[in-house]
């Protein structure tokens, strides 16, 4: 059973996945993205994670590489963002991961929000 709104697959997206799906809409991120827009997806976010995609989009070697994310396009995606996912408030740091401590959030996000899990299989 799936655990986001209406059956949807309820997911947590690293920071990459954001970037690269607004630099590169036909990419593998940017095409998770749009299972979002087309509510295939129940996303979750946290004030932490929004704060972190705004900071990683404004960084000057960022917008060097990917010259289509200015200011109000960063604007525009993050409302556009916000529009789509759902909110997790008061994300608890239940999990602690010294080895790689901006990764933390996510698995912490992920946890609150009862995300759902899948286990990789090999192709």
């Amino acid at each position: 059973m799936m655990g986001g709104k209406g059956g949807r697959l309820r997911a947590v997206f690293d920071c990459m996945v954001f970037l690269q799906g607004a630099a590169r809409e036909r990419c593998a991120s940017g095409i998770c993205l749009q299972l979002v827009d087309s509510g295939v997806i129940d996303l979750c976010v946290s004030d932490e994670i929004i704060a972190e995609i705004r900071d990683v989009f404004k960084r000057p070697r960022v917008r060097r590489k990917f010259s289509a994310l200015t200011d109000e396009f960063v604007d525009r995606f993050l409302a556009a963002l916000l529009d789509r996912t759902s909110p997790v408030r008061g994300v608890p740091r239940v999990f602690v991961y010294e080895r790689d401590p901006k990764d933390e959030p996510y698995i912490n996000l992920a946890i609150a929000a009862k995300a759902d899990i899948r286990k990789r299989t090999q192709m």
